[in-house]
C-alpha cells in the first residue's frame, strides 16, 4: 500500500482516522450496554478441544442444546466418551475424536477426518490447557514445554487447520481461552501467564492480519475469553481475600457466559464480566509498581502445589 504523504493528505488522513477511532469507541460503549442479539447456531459444526471435563464439557453440552453439531476432542478417550454420551442421551448431535493437539500432524489429520465425517467447522473453541502452579524456579523444563505446547502451540495448529475453510466461505468463529493471568502477572504462574498473554496476542494479531486479506473476511469472528479462577480442577489452592467479590466460579456458570459471548460475537470478555473494564482502565494504565500494590491489597491468586 502506498500513501500520499503531502501535508494536505496527511492532515486529511489524520482527521479521518480520529473520526473512525472515536466512532469505534462509541460503538464499543454502546455494545457494552446493548450487546448484539444472539445468533442461531442450529446445524452449525462446533469443535471444542478439552471436552473431557470442566468448561470444555459444559460448553459442549450447551452448544448441543442449542442444536449445534458438537465435535468433542480430547486426549483422554474415556472422559471424552462420557461427554459424548451425555450429549447423545439428550438427543443432541455429537461426534468424538481422540487427538493430541500438541502434534501438528495429528491436528491436520483430525481436520481432514472431521471435514469428511461432519463437514466444515463453523466454530472452533480452543479450550484445552494446563496450569502448573509453583514458583518459577521450581518449574521443570518438561512442565514448561508441555504447557507451552498445549496452551500456545495447539492454538496455532488448530487455527491453521480450520481457518482456511473459514476464509474460503467467509464464515466462521474462533474462540480462544486466555485468562485473567493473560491480563496481569501473578506469582506461582509465571510461564502460565506468558502462555495466556501469548493466546491474546495470537488472537489479536490474527484479527488484524485478516483485515488486510484481499478477500472479504468480515464473516469470521473472534472471541477471547479471560476467566478468573474456575472450578475445573486446575487450580487446587486458590487464594482469595474478598470471597464475596472474587469467588471461585463453577464450570457451568463460566460456560454459560462463554457461550453467550460467542453467540453475541463479543471480541473479548472476562469472567466475571465486571473485571473487564476495571482491568483495562485500572490495572493496565497504572505503573507496574502501583498495580502490584493493588494486587497486594486484593491478595488474590493461587498457592503453589504439586499436580
Amino acid at each position: 500500500m502506498t500513501h500520499d504523504n503531502s501535508p494536505l493528505h496527511v492532515i486529511r488522513d489524520l482527521l479521518w482516522t480520529i473520526l473512525l477511532v472515536n466512532y469505534e469507541i462509541l460503538r464499543s460503549i454502546f455494545k457494552w450496554f446493548i450487546p448484539n442479539k444472539r445468533k442461531d447456531v442450529r446445524g452449525e459444526v462446533v469443535l471444542i478441544t478439552g471436552t473431557g471435563h470442566g468448561m470444555g464439557r459444559e460448553m459442549a453440552l450447551r452448544f448441543a442444546r442449542l442444536g449445534a453439531k458438537v465435535v468433542c476432542v480430547d486426549i483422554n478417550p474415556q472422559s471424552n466418551e462420557e461427554t459424548y454420551n451425555m450429549i447423545t442421551s439428550e438427543l443432541g448431535y455429537a461426534f468424538k475424536y481422540v487427538c493430541d493437539v500438541t502434534d501438528r500432524a495429528a491436528v491436520m489429520a483430525l481436520a481432514e477426518k472431521v471435514r469428511k465425517d461432519v463437514g466444515d467447522v463453523d466454530i472452533l473453541v480452543n479450550n484445552a490447557g494446563i496450569m502448573p502452579c509453583k514458583p518459577f524456579l521450581q518449574q521443570t523444563e518438561k512442565e514448561i514445554r508441555l504447557m507451552m505446547d498445549i496452551n500456545v502451540n495447539a492454538n496455532i495448529w488448530l487455527i491453521q487447520a480450520f481457518l482456511p475453510a473459514m476464509v474460503e466461505r467467509n464464515h466462521g468463529h474462533i474462540v480462544a481461552m486466555s485468562s485473567m493471568a493473560g491480563l496481569m502477572g501473578l506469582r506461582n504462574l509465571v510461564p502460565y501467564c506468558g502462555s495466556k498473554y501469548a493466546v491474546r496476542g495470537i488472537m489479536e494479531s490474527l484479527a488484524i492480519e485478516l483485515r488486510s486479506e484481499p478477500r472479504d473476511t468480515s464473516g469470521i469472528k473472534f472471541t477471547t475469553i479471560c476467566p478468573y479462577i474456575v472450578n475445573t480442577g486446575l487450580c487446587k489452592k486458590p487464594r482469595i481475600r474478598f470471597q464475596s467479590l472474587m469467588k471461585v466460579i463453577e464450570a457451568g456458570d463460566a460456560a454459560d457466559i462463554i457461550v453467550d459471548a460467542v453467540l453475541r460475537d463479543l471480541l473479548e470478555i472476562t469472567i466475571p464480566t465486571r473485571l473487564y473494564y476495571s482491568n483495562r482502565f485500572g490495572y493496565r494504565l497504572l505503573p507496574l509498581t502501583a498495580a502490584a500494590i493493588f494486587l497486594d491489597f486484593f491478595d488474590t491468586g493461587v498457592e503453589a502445589h504439586d499436580d
